[in-house]
């Protein structure tokens, strides 16, 4: 009977429920590790954030390597796009041509701005007299008045200084005849002259042509002729001819006639071929690098005379565009353009931002940043917090008291004022946005280390008052030995779990400055700063996938971290599980 009972407990069922992992014997053999990683690994959250994890870290790290583009590499494209090229205006301001040789300087052409308002025939500028004659509708002849002979009226004769000795007695008739009707000029043999009266005396005075005045503008069908047309009698005999309605002129012994079609005058050559066209509607290019012909301004003035948007010009399609008589021309160029806020393709599988780089390969970059920035603060921050809690936490009393004074002191830092103020002097100073990540890490980790030195302070107050620490004291171990060798591994548990969830905080919080613009600075990529595309409403509500996917990618590396903490949690420590 016994033998049966032997044989059947060696069979193959028995020995299996003897193996099984849940089986209270095969428990008592497990180490404690082996229990931690049997607990974490039974917590369905913990499994799940610990994929998110590897899942962050794989598309962070490995991504950039295998992503064709660059995390600052800027796309083009060409893009046909309206582009100015000439603007045009009517002309409300005198324009002047002044005969060669001659001068008629600033100052004087305000005096006969103010002579024509005032509707004084002479003016005077400085030293000089001038006068002028109106030939047409806002056109004007100006000369020099260079005064001959001077008349002085005593007792009833005239008194005369001729220094020239220009006064011939037909002269002197004419001279005093005007002088008694009260003319201010006449002509003489083919002569003209000018009274100007000075006091009680009277000045008699030759006009020399010394400049047009007129609102019109002239441009030449070519080039060549251009010094003929802008001379000063070449314009006098075309305005003249237009002022008196005559359909030709003379020139340089040459035969000029002209076409008058509503804003504009077309003057043709002896040959019948275009040879200058004048309006009042001004055309200039919009780049000084735009030469516009004759016939392109022609083509202008139509447009504006006939009320179009548009006009063609050498096949090639122009836009008007009127704005407070204002006309601006525009034609579609090909353009080589940042292409930004590119929708989602083949290409981009994210599309491109509005710095034209692409959206995917920057969250992976950004990725790098904002892990990276995660861990080297925490460590910053249990480093600190390790031996300041492990010193005060061990040796207690007055140390104890000091420490923990030092530790309010950096609890009563305002946190987020003093990160604006560090922020704005690195935006002051222009610093390298890579110095400036390094300058972040540390700011968070040395504001950030109060809350770990306290736990661990606490947890050694604990801790050494037990047996194994007694027996450390006994057997003559130093000090720091005592502390970082046989203290502090027992709170790593605790560290740990507290470290695992403080990540996702730290993550937000480097998410927050560089949506602020005080953290992470362009070109470098973080989540945090590609979410401040949200800050403009259009990009926010038009571009959701330029700051949406970097959200996400915060939510879940938070939650994926809260996840494992809880799961270490409740591995190192059972009891807490609910």
């Amino acid at each position: 009977m016994s033998d049966e009972i032997k044989t059947q407990s060696q069979t193959p069922e028995n020995k299996s429920q003897e193996i099984a992992l849940d089986d209270a014997r095969r428990v008592k053999v497990l180490s404690p590790s082996m229990l931690v990683f049997k607990r974490f690994i039974r917590n369905k959250l913990a499994i799940i954030g610990l994929v998110i994890l590897v899942f962050m870290f794989i598309f962070s790290f490995a991504g950039g390597l295998f992503t064709p583009y660059g995390q600052s590499e800027v796309f083009k494209g060409t893009q046909t796009i309206p582009k100015d090229y000439a603007g045009a205006t009517f002309n409300d301001e005198l324009r002047y041509i002044v005969k060669t040789g001659m001068e008629f300087p600033n100052s004087a052409r305000s005096k006969f701005i103010l002579a024509v308002n005032k509707g004084l025939l002479t003016f005077d500028s400085g030293d000089s007299l001038y006068g002028y004659s109106m030939e047409g509708d806002n056109f004007y002849k100006i000369y020099a008045l260079v005064p001959k002979v001077t008349a002085l009226l005593l007792a009833g004769q005239y008194a005369y200084n001729d220094p020239d000795g220009v006064l011939t007695a037909d002269l002197q008739t004419a001279f005093e005849t005007a002088i008694s009707s009260g003319m201010d000029s006449f002509e003489l043999n083919g002569a003209e002259y000018v009274v100007q009266k000075a006091g009680k005396a009277y000045n008699l005075c030759v006009s020399e042509d010394l400049a047009l005045a007129s609102l019109m503008v002239m441009d030449a069908y070519d080039n060549a002729n251009s010094n003929a047309i802008n001379s000063y009698e070449f314009r006098y005999a075309s305005e003249k001819a237009i002022s008196d309605a005559i359909t030709s002129f003379t020139f340089d012994g040459n035969t000029f006639t002209l076409s008058t079609e509503e804003e504009k005058t077309i003057i043709y050559d002896a040959s019948g071929a275009a040879y200058a066209g004048i309006s009042n509607i001004i055309v200039n290019p919009s780049s000084s690098d735009e030469v516009l012909t004759a016939a392109f301004k022609d083509s202008v003035r139509e447009a504006i005379a006939d009320d179009t948007d548009r006009f063609v010009y050498e096949d090639e399609t122009y836009f008007v565009d009127d704005v407070n008589s204002n006309y601006y021309i525009t034609r579609n160029t090909e353009t080589l353009l940042i292409r930004v806020n590119e929708s989602p393709s083949s290409e981009h599988l994210l599309g491109l931002d509005g710095n034209g780089m692409d959206v995917l390969t920057r969250l992976m970059y950004g990725g790098r940043i904002s892990l990276m920035v995660g861990f080297v603060v925490i460590f910053i921050e249990l480093f600190i917090g390790i031996i300041f809690g492990g010193i005060a936490g061990y040796f207690g009393g007055v140390i104890d008291n000091i420490l923990m004074r030092f530790v309010d002191l950096f609890n009563s830092i305002p946190f987020w004022p003093l990160c604006f103020i560090v922020g704005s002097v690195m935006d002051t100073l222009d610093m390298n946005p890579k110095f400036r990540i390094f300058i972040l890490m540390i700011l968070l980790g040395v504001l950030g280390w109060t809350g770990i030195a306290r736990v661990v302070r606490g947890q050694i107050l604990t801790l050494r008052e037990q047996d194994f620490m007694v027996a450390t004291e006994a057997t003559g171990i130093r000090v720091n030995r005592r502390i970082f060798r046989h203290l502090v591994p027992n709170v790593m548990p605790l560290l740990i779990v507290q470290a695992t969830m403080g990540l996702g905080g730290i993550i937000i919080t480097e998410a927050t400055l560089s949506f602020l613009g005080l953290g992470v600075k362009y070109p470098l990529a973080s989540w945090g700063n590609i979410i401040n595309a949200a800050t403009d409403i259009y990009v926010m509500t038009n571009y959701w996938f330029i700051w949406m996917p970097a959200g996400l990618l915060i939510l879940l590396a938070v939650l994926g971290f809260n996840f494992v903490g809880d799961g270490l949690r409740d591995a190192f420590d059972p009891k807490m599980k609910r």
